[in-house]
């Protein structure tokens, strides 16, 4: 097994520990809902603190429904993961085409190419 092979199954191994722990462990058992949002819990923390709150402003679209705002959410991130692999495979093709490029002109340089051309020129 090569060391790309070995970093990724330990990274595939880590994610899906990070995902499975938590709901192994009960963390979140003790709440209405375990797994909220980082919004949630802030406006939670914020009307306890202090519950006449009023907020400067509201939101520009409101989903009718949680699965709607989940949808919306989950293409987001499909779209911003479609643009960074996009980036990175771009990024990475063009390190390759130029090095696939320095190779054949470091091939055309090379001793062999010059010693075969002379001795075509010797001979005629």
């Amino acid at each position: 097994m090569s060391r790309n092979t070995k970093i990724n199954v330990l990274l595939l191994l880590l994610v899906a520990a990070l995902a499975v722990l938590p709901l192994a462990l009960g963390l979140g058992d003790h709440k209405e809902e375990p797994f909220t949002g980082a919004d949630a819990e802030a406006e939670t923390a914020i009307t306890e603190i202090e519950p006449d709150y009023e907020p400067w402003f509201s939101p520009l679209y409101e989903p009718p429904s949680g699965e709607i705002e989940s949808a919306l959410f989950s293409l987001q991130a499909a779209l911003g993961a479609g643009v960074l692999a996009y980036y990175f495979g771009l990024h990475r093709g063009r390190r390759q085409g130029e090095r696939r490029a320095r190779e054949r002109e470091r091939d055309s340089e090379s001793p062999a190419a010059g010693t075969a051309e002379e001795s075509t020129a010797e001979r005629a």
